[in-house]
């Protein structure tokens, strides 16, 4: 699901609905998840920006905040550690948006006359529209 978010594959509304239907546990288990993948993907200080921009922001929402704060891999663990569901829901949609940065940016760099990543592969989603 998350590499499918970030890759456009599936709306981002969709994402929430799915998001919003876990329980309290899971989705701050899934924020970590997503936090991580983010440290894997390699997302730096420079990506918070684009992905504010990306997941529709404003500069001043705690999880934009915090990206901007520089220390990455601190600050996005902060994001998902975020307690109230309306913060958990923005910081969904901003760890989506750096997972997306950081991921476009080592395609390109590394990925580009391909590569072993499963995920780079993904095929069309069959998505239905969500109201």
């Amino acid at each position: 699901m998350f590499n499918e978010l970030a890759q456009e594959r599936r709306p981002m509304a969709q994402g929430i609905v799915w998001f919003d239907g876990l329980l309290v546990e899971e989705q701050v288990a899934a924020l970590r998840l997503l936090s991580h993948y983010c440290v894997q993907a390699r997302a730096t200080s420079d990506d918070g920006p684009e992905a504010i921009r990306r997941a529709g922001l404003r500069a001043t929402h705690t999880p934009a905040v915090l990206i901007s704060r520089g220390r990455i891999n601190e600050q996005l663990g902060k994001i998902a550690s975020l307690a109230p569901l309306d913060e958990r829901r923005k910081a969904f949609r901003l760890l989506i948006s750096v997972l997306a940065v950081a991921d476009d940016r080592r395609r390109q760099r590394f990925c580009s006359d391909g590569c072993g990543h499963e995920w780079h592969r993904l095929p069309l989603a069959d998505v239905a529209e969500v109201e």
